[in-house]
């Protein structure tokens, strides 16, 4: 039995390098190509940034600080809540009606429990005025003592796009295992069990969670890769974004066209004890999840480029036998 596993293990490392391997060969072939093109986006539209980004350097009167906690903290609240907004218009209108083909689960919150609603509407929102704000004045602190680039020139193309990698994957080390550790059995019912209270979540239950969970595995493996890399602070705020939107996507409860999958992280609100972390990389590496690989939801993990739904592309075994 052990020797299986060390052969799974082994597999699943050679798999991973081997993607890796052909991802980079690709990227270096069209390197000349897509960078190019991507660097004349960024560049004719480099003035109108740096602009944005020297009114608000003005505002704050060059205060870092401010700049930071009172632009990151506000610029943050307003995208988590836009970004629920549009998936609550969703789920309490079921309007329009073609959307709900688009549902990872057919047939849930139809309708939206309210009184489950504001109760995560106030934990998120104590999450987001005091744990936040205390989260976000620890970030900073943090980047101070490591050194940033607090340049009033924004960063090339190249180290955005460099950097954010490197984020992504710091991310998915540090929120694999802060994740898995609080489904251990003897932490779970203190600080994550209140998180998957929602089998079929909902944008807004992203974070919607114990306070000290927020910041143990929500907040810290983001951070990982910023204190790493020491990045300029419109980087930081950029990428507090991508995670936000991402997140909310994640707990929708909606595969949409040209969004990424969501069908992992609701599976594992859904089994509990699958696919914990973000990329799916560790999971695959310590099999946690063998059984979503095994479903129809592994079949239908992928981005749409159709507007048929997955769930019509990738129909339930039952459906295609009637």
């Amino acid at each position: 039995m052990e020797n299986k596993k060390t052969n799974s293990l082994l597999a699943s490392v050679g798999t991973v390098c081997m993607i890796l391997t052909s991802l980079g060969i690709i990227l270096v072939a069209l390197r000349n190509t897509i960078t190019l093109h991507m660097e004349n986006f960024w560049g004719a539209s480099a003035d109108f940034w740096q602009q944005r980004w020297d009114s608000m350097l003005h505002f704050a009167d060059n205060d870092q600080f401010i700049v930071l906690v009172l632009g990151m903290y506000c610029l943050s609240y307003f995208t988590y809540w836009l970004g629920s907004a549009f998936y609550l218009f969703l789920d309490l209108t079921n309007w329009p009606a073609f959307m709900r083909r688009y549902k990872v689960q057919p047939g849930t919150n139809e309708p939206l429990d309210t009184a489950k609603l504001v109760k995560v509407i106030a934990m998120v929102n104590f999450n987001q005025l005091v744990t936040g704000t205390l989260t976000t004045w620890l970030s900073y602190r943090l980047m101070s003592w490591r050194g940033y680039d607090d340049s009033p020139k924004l960063p090339s193309f190249h180290r955005v796009l460099m950097e954010l990698a490197v984020f992504v994957i710091m991310e998915e080390i540090g929120f694999y295992y802060t994740h898995r550790l609080l489904h251990h059995p003897s932490i779970y019912k203190y600080f994550h069990k209140m998180h998957h209270e929602w089998q079929s979540p909902v944008a807004p239950t992203a974070i919607y969670c114990h306070p000290a969970e927020f910041l143990f595995s929500n907040v810290s493996p983001g951070m990982l890769g910023p204190a790493l890399t020491g990045c300029h602070m419109a980087t930081l705020i950029l990428w507090v974004q991508v995670q936000i939107i991402f997140t909310l996507h994640q707990h929708s409860g909606y595969h949409l066209p040209l969004m990424p999958s969501p069908e992992a992280h609701d599976f594992h609100h859904l089994k509990f004890n699958q696919c914990y972390g973000v990329l799916g990389i560790l999971d695959m590496l310590h099999g946690t999840d063998d059984k979503f690989r095994a479903s129809k939801c592994y079949s239908r993990d992928y981005v749409s480029f159709s507007f048929t739904p997955v769930r019509e592309t990738v129909p339930d075994d039952h459906k295609k036998k009637l």
